[in-house]
């Protein structure tokens, strides 16, 4: 094997699918012989805390999933259905487009290649609102009259274009002419010639917007030299823009850096309305939010119109609020609608890798947006074998174009934290509306991404194989029945448990994004004769559980009495089933619904065996459990009675109760007294554990037999490597009085 950690790039699988073809783009991404059968053997059952906890490290800020179901000492540790209260996850991002009108942005596709000149009243109108640095106009003005041209670079839509007409403006420039783009680097000069019928009079002006150039044919220090003859010539000037990536040779280009969003918006509001009716719109609720999402500037002028027009009382309210979101799907719709040249291939692919990977490190993001770029180049030609440059990519000219940043973070690793460089959009609600729009609004690509997201399901890192399902959710939102048919069903009846997690993984965060009817889904696959899906219902209802704890209780009691009903008797069942129920029950206890589970279990405890050791094998599976999985962390379940005997009597009596019964179950005695050896080892180290036990142990004695079998333990257990007992077994013994 490489260095590599098997099952990360995943071969076939029983229940995976048909193993790749030769010509499929991952079937050169098998392991070494004998790679399969190793991922095969590391694909064990995660156990489901372990798993929950994945779950919740690892899952995208836009899916709150810790606050529904992370254990908080049996209080709920929140209540938020995904970001802000719900309005990511929501019927905003989630549900049908937003019903106002989709505005059109000016530049919003690729600069227009027509040459022409412009027209003055356009030059006024863009002066009577334009704004930026004095200090960095009058050095760029310095240095334009100077040499005559001026190469600006800057990044796409930061208002560079604007820019380069105020500046021929402040001079004086009349007329402005706009080249072609498409203008050769060799034919400016060419270009920058005056017309008849312009008569020589006054100072004339010359843009080129967005210059074309490639590494083959570079913009060169002879090219400006003749262009700025001919210009000396003209008494004319020449403004080149350029992307921050532009192939330059031996060129000075000056940098421009765009104003502060809020100072385009107020200048721009300033310029349609009074100075008072300005500062009460840059007071709006809706336009603070605005100005938080880090749009670019064509959004930020666009958005100034319509508040005029609100001003003016033409629009509503509903079409402000609404407008920040209708520019971001704009925005998406035009990532995937550009031509190659626009927006390649291979840049298509890390924008929907940085939507599944949003806010993880940026290295696997661009890891696995290359692999979805080789099924995408599949789907676009079958014919041609998949290719990726090695090198080549940019990282500043990637994260711009997707408006996205890079952070220093810590990453969740079962090591520990681990510090990660992460990439994350700037405005949290990209990644859903991306995804939605790509499943939905090019189904062409559905193959790709299917086959893509199959891979990572097979990954070895818990973090894509969430990711994974994250982004099933999402297009589960957008399109149940497809993302049932072609992903989650599947995956929920594959013969791998690694599949198999990912699908519930994959509803869960379907059901916290408001995907509606993944209940029913759960509720018809535990009745299933297919042991694969009642396993996924199993897992599920353990995750989802919190919200409807009845409900989730009353369909792991009848999956237990089902194991006890097989044709070969209650000694000869189905254990591996047997023993995801109590984990099942162990996470509900382990819950913000912990309350209401512990009645449930009580109500239900002298139904009959299958319930009483569904009860008692989820009971003592949560009591292992300690704070931060900690060796000697507070078990959650002493917390939790601990805080009970203060202010939840009820609850405190039930785990007592719950305590006493498997105490004297035959079944569930011996594991009960090894975790109580486990609690009293912990108490030695901690003086909290040992209160605490210390006022739980006279409740566990109603009888004789009780106090004989306690007694018994603190008197006889050993230390921790065969050493005497811990002084704190005797301490205990005296709470029994």
């Amino acid at each position: 094997m490489t260095g590599q950690e098997p099952g990360a790039q995943g071969a076939a699988a029983p229940g995976a699918g048909p193993a790749p073809e030769q010509d499929d783009p991952a079937a050169d991404e098998s392991g070494p012989d004998g790679a399969a059968e190793e991922a095969e053997e590391r694909d064990q059952p995660q156990n489901a805390w372990s798993a929950r906890r994945d779950l919740i490290d690892h899952s995208p800020r836009t899916m709150n999933v810790g606050a529904r179901t992370r254990f908080s000492g049996g209080y709920v540790a929140g209540d938020q259905h995904g970001v802000s209260g719900g309005r990511v996850t929501g019927d905003v991002i989630m549900g049908s487009k937003t019903e106002i009108h989709h505005w059109s942005f000016s530049g919003l596709s690729t600069a227009a290649s027509a040459s022409g000149e412009i027209p003055r009243a356009t030059l006024e109108r863009l002066a009577a609102s334009f704004v930026a640095a004095e200090e960095t106009v009058g050095d760029l003005l310095d240095r334009l009259r100077r040499e005559r041209v001026l190469v600006l670079s800057g990044a796409r839509f930061t208002g560079r274009r604007t820019a380069a007409l105020m500046l021929l403006h402040r001079l004086g420039a009349s007329p402005v002419h706009l080249l072609d783009r498409d203008t050769s680097p060799g034919a400016l000069a060419e270009r920058c010639t005056a017309s008849a019928e312009d008569g020589g009079q006054g100072v004339r002006g010359y843009v080129l917007c967005d210059l074309t150039t490639r590494r083959g044919n570079p913009l060169r220090e002879p090219h400006l030299l003749a262009v700025r003859d001919r210009l000396a010539e003209q008494g004319a000037y020449l403004v080149i823009t350029v992307g921050p990536t532009a192939a330059l040779e031996d060129v000075p280009a000056a940098g421009w850096r765009p104003p502060a969003a809020e100072e385009v918006l107020a200048a721009h509001l300033r310029a349609r309305t009074d100075e008072a009716t300005a500062a009460r719109l840059l007071g709006l609720p809706d336009v603070k939010e605005f100005l938080g999402r880090g749009h670019q500037l064509r959004e930020t002028a666009a958005f100034a119109q319509l508040l005029a027009r609100y001003a003016a009382e033409e629009v509503t309210e509903r079409a402000v609020a609404g407008f920040s979101l209708a520019s971001l799907e704009n925005q998406v719709q035009e990532w995937f609608e550009e031509d190659e040249s626009a927006v390649p291939l291979r840049d298509k692919a890390f924008l929907v890798a940085l939507a599944a990977f949003d806010g993880g490190p940026y290295a696997l993001t661009a890891e696995l947006s290359d692999l979805l770029y080789r099924f995408l180049q599949k789907t676009d030609n079958p014919a041609r074998v998949p290719e990726v440059p090695v090198f080549g990519t940019h990282v500043g000219k990637r994260l711009q174009l997707a408006r996205a940043r890079l952070y220093e973070d810590d990453q969740h690793t079962e090591w520990g934290p681990v510090t990660q460089t992460m990439a994350a959009f700037t405005d949290d609600r990209v990644s859903l509306v991306l995804l939605r729009e790509v499943w939905t609004g090019h189904p062409s690509a559905r193959p790709a991404l299917i086959a893509w997201l199959r891979r990572l399901a097979d990954d070895g890192r818990p973090l894509v194989r969430t990711r994974a399902a994250s982004t099933v959710a999402v297009l589960a939102r957008a399109d149940l029945p497809s993302a049932m048919a072609l992903v989650i069903e599947p995956w929920a009846t594959s013969n791998r448990f690694r599949h198999r997690l990912v699908a519930v993984n994959s509803l869960t965060l379907a059901h916290f994004s408001d995907t509606p009817n993944i209940p029913r889904i759960l509720d018809a696959w535990s009745g299933s004769e297919d042991r694969r899906l009642r396993w996924v219902a199993v897992r599920a209802y353990a995750l989802i559980g919190p919200e409807r704890p009845e409900q989730a209780l009353a369909a792991l009691r009848q999956a237990a009495r089902r194991l006890y009903a097989e044709p070969d008797g209650p000694d000869d069942f189905d254990r591996e089933m047997a023993a995801e129920l109590a984990e099942a029950v162990e996470l509900l206890l382990l819950s913000p619904a912990a309350a209401e589970v512990l009645a449930g279990l009580l109500g239900h405890l002298d139904d009959d065996r299958a319930v009483r050791d569904l009860a008692l094998g989820g009971f003592i599976n949560a009591c292992r459990r300690t704070e931060g999985d900690e060796r000697y962390g507070l078990p959650l379940v002493l917390g939790w009675y601990a805080r009970a005997t203060a202010d939840d009597e009820t609850a405190a009596q039930g785990i007592a109760r719950l305590w006493r019964r498997a105490l004297g179950d035959p079944h569930a005695t011996r594991p009960a007294l090894d975790l109580l050896r486990e609690w009293v080892l912990i108490a030695d180290r901690s003086t909290a554990t040992e209160w605490a036990l210390a006022a739980l142990l006279p409740k566990l004695v109603t009888s004789e037999p009780e106090y004989q079998r306690l007694s018994h333990l603190l008197r006889t257990m050993p230390g921790e490597d065969g050493n005497p007992p811990p002084p704190v077994a005797a301490r205990l013994l005296t709470a029994f009085g």
